[in-house]
């Protein structure tokens, strides 16, 4: 399992979290937030003759029928129906294998080190020595960007918070359009934790052969989001293992951790000035300094447990050769919790230093003599 929190995503327990294994239909938050983001909700599905021939879990289209896009996604998350995920995923990528490709490439942009993906229902599937599967970690990164940083992670939410959604097939008629069908159907949300805790945001449970119970979720408090995934979460008849895993991984969260701002660390105490090499100075046989000041940087909240501390290192030049102008970066601040850097500041020099040439020999002599 793996327990992970953000703002800035931070890994807050783990166990076999970077052991690769079959996922399920945990798969399915990948091929929905890829839907939201390359379709229109509106969008009219298709069904394939592969896409009806998925095994149960089904919601039972059939060949030649139509579909909303946004109805699908509700069917596909809420319910985990297999045949839609196929029908989405061939809307979507033209084909399943092309559609996949999209699902690798994605998890690669999300810093996913150890996932592939063949299906976009989960099913367990193997070729040559890869198989469909992902790690607790991956798995984390991607509901993170399901649910924070993808431009559709609102319409994600709305989603897999619903707790039911009604609708029908769609007719082709000449000269008219897609008008509603006579099949009608209603999903229900199958994410326990959704009805046990009203502050879980999102999840997505999963069941193979392979892969036993998954689950991945996500929770909000007081600013903090945490993200609990599990694979490999027992096997029947131990199905209730995975909600009694997510709730104490959360607690582990919510009573361990509270948000720091790091801009408020106090930065390390060293001299605001650096010395210029063959710089003017005001007089003869000074060296010659310029200020330094850290810029502007975004503000960043971290969950951290009682203990940690934040360091702030100062990575750059210590010393400088003219001529130097004003607002020259010659370094970083990085803000540091264990060795893993979650911020960083520039800095800058507050003065222009110029170099030591004739003129300026000339001039100093003279103030040395007038004096």
């Amino acid at each position: 399992g793996r327990l992970a929190a953000f703002a800035v995503l931070a890994w807050l327990y783990g166990k076999e979290d970077d052991v690769k294994r079959a996922n399920a239909s945990t798969t399915k938050i990948m091929t929905c937030i890829l839907a939201l983001e390359n379709a229109q909700l509106g969008d009219i599905v298709g069904v394939s003759s592969y896409a009806a021939s998925m095994p149960n879990v089904q919601l039972g289209i059939e060949k030649g029928e139509y579909y909303t896009m946004e109805d699908l996604l509700y069917s596909l998350m809420l319910e985990s129906h297999n045949d839609v995920a196929v029908a989405v995923a061939e809307h979507v990528g033209g084909d399943v294998e092309n559609f996949a490709k999209m699902m690798n490439d994605k998890a690669k942009t999300l810093g996913c080190s150890n996932t592939h993906f063949f299906t976009p229902n989960g099913l367990d599937y193997k070729k040559d020595e890869t198989f469909h599967g992902t790690t607790a970690t991956d798995l984390a990164k991607i509901m993170s960007y399901c649910v924070w940083k993808s431009p559709q992670k609102k319409k994600f939410l709305t989603i897999t918070q619903t707790k039911e959604h009604g609708f029908t097939d769609y007719v082709k008629q000449e000269n008219v359009g897609y008008v509603p069908g006579s099949r009608t159907f209603i999903c229900r949300n199958h994410n326990l934790y959704l009805e046990q805790n009203s502050e879980c945001i999102s999840g997505k449970t999963g069941f193979t052969g392979d892969a036993g119970y998954c689950y991945v979720g996500a929770l909000q408090r007081d600013g903090k989001t945490l993200i609990v995934a599990l694979l490999a979460c027992g096997w029947p008849n131990n199905k209730s293992y995975k909600w009694k895993d997510t709730v104490n991984l959360m607690n582990y969260g919510l009573e361990n951790y509270s948000l720091h701002s790091l801009l408020d660390t106090k930065l390390p105490d060293r001299e605001e000035i650096l010395p210029v090499k063959n710089g003017q100075s005001s007089q003869l046989g000074e060296t010659a300094c310029t200020g330094i000041k850290a810029g502007e940087a975004k503000d960043r909240k971290l969950l951290m447990r009682e203990g940690e501390t934040v360091r702030v290192v100062y990575e750059g030049k210590n010393a400088l050769e003219a001529p130097v102008k004003a607002g020259t970066r010659i370094g970083t601040l990085k803000y540091l919790v264990g060795d893993q850097s979650y911020l960083s500041r520039p800095v800058y020099t507050t003065e222009t230093v110029e170099a030591i040439d004739f003129y300026w020999c000339v001039e100093k002599v003279m103030e040395r003599w007038a004096f």
